[in-house]
């Protein structure tokens, strides 16, 4: 998976995000809010993106992080959770699907900044789940993806799922709330290059608009497989997932009996044909 490893911008004093242990579950039906900053500067809807750095003009949005790094979360929270400042609450955090679907649903905030790859199915599972409050005419909570990850599949994954933008984590805490209200506005939010994997998947004509195999692998799953194929040996891959090597050779056995392959070798092709390495 082609992965955005340069300075991570968001996670300030608290580190990076790569790097972070993940959180430990801490009740997810209890969001933790913020507590309000001092006034000062702009608006967060100002042009040039300018919104994380001034008040907010009245304007407020309700926000949930979703994130299985402790240690990213609270450097997103850092950077744009103060509301005075910046216009942003943030009242809820979840480290893994379940959590993020009760905070979510328990809070039902604007928008949600959704990570991609999440313990228990990933945003996708996340998106499916929380289809109900998406298409609420009243009050739908609308979510925007925020994910190291820049690969094509992940980008396109949330898309279909119904989330409405997709940022990576390179982005500056100024950019990040000034995104946040275009999504809480009903706008769509790319990062630059990412718009265009969205372009080419929608308008293309030639190719089905699902993959049905690779739709049977999980998130997870789609990891393992990606590194799998790139030659990455089972501890190798267990240390950049924070997983353990038996964790991964179960991903591998239900990967090759789902797509009916038979050693790496074979699922290598199969990844290379997909121009999935």
């Amino acid at each position: 998976m082609s992965e955005a490893h340069g300075d991570n911008r968001l996670t300030g004093a608290a580190g990076s995000a790569e790097s972070a242990e993940p959180a430990a579950p801490a009740g997810p039906a209890e969001p933790t809010a913020s507590a309000p900053a001092a006034e000062a500067g702009r608006s967060a809807t100002d042009s040039g993106g300018s919104g994380g750095s001034g008040d907010a003009g009245g304007r407020r949005v309700r926000v949930v992080l979703v994130d299985d790094h402790r240690m990213f979360r609270t450097g997103v929270q850092a950077e744009i959770g103060e509301t005075e400042r910046t216009g942003v609450e943030v009242v809820g955090e979840a480290a893994d699907v379940d959590q993020a679907v009760t905070v979510i649903t328990a809070t039902r905030p604007e928008v949600v900044l959704l990570d991609v790859h999440l313990p228990g199915g990933g945003g996708v599972e996340v998106l499916r789940r929380c289809a109900p409050l998406m298409g609420d005419a009243t009050q739908p909570v609308r979510f925007l993806a925020l994910s190291v990850s820049d690969a094509a599949e992940d980008v396109i994954g949330v898309i279909r799922g119904g989330a409405r933008g997709y940022v990576t984590k390179t982005i500056t805490g100024t950019d990040l709330v000034d995104s946040v209200f275009r999504v809480q506005d009903g706008d769509a939010v790319f990062s630059p290059r990412l718009a265009g994997f969205v372009l080419d998947a929608f308008a293309s004509t030639d190719a089905p608009p699902v993959d049905e195999d690779l739709d049977r692998l999980t998130q997870r799953e789609r990891e393992v497989l990606r590194l799998i194929a790139r030659g990455y040996a089972y501890k190798e891959i267990a240390k950049q997932l924070f997983i353990s090597v038996k964790t991964v050779e179960s991903h591998v056995s239900a990967v090759l009996r789902k797509l009916q392959l038979s050693n790496r070798h074979e699922l290598t092709r199969w990844a290379t044909a997909r121009r999935l390495v």
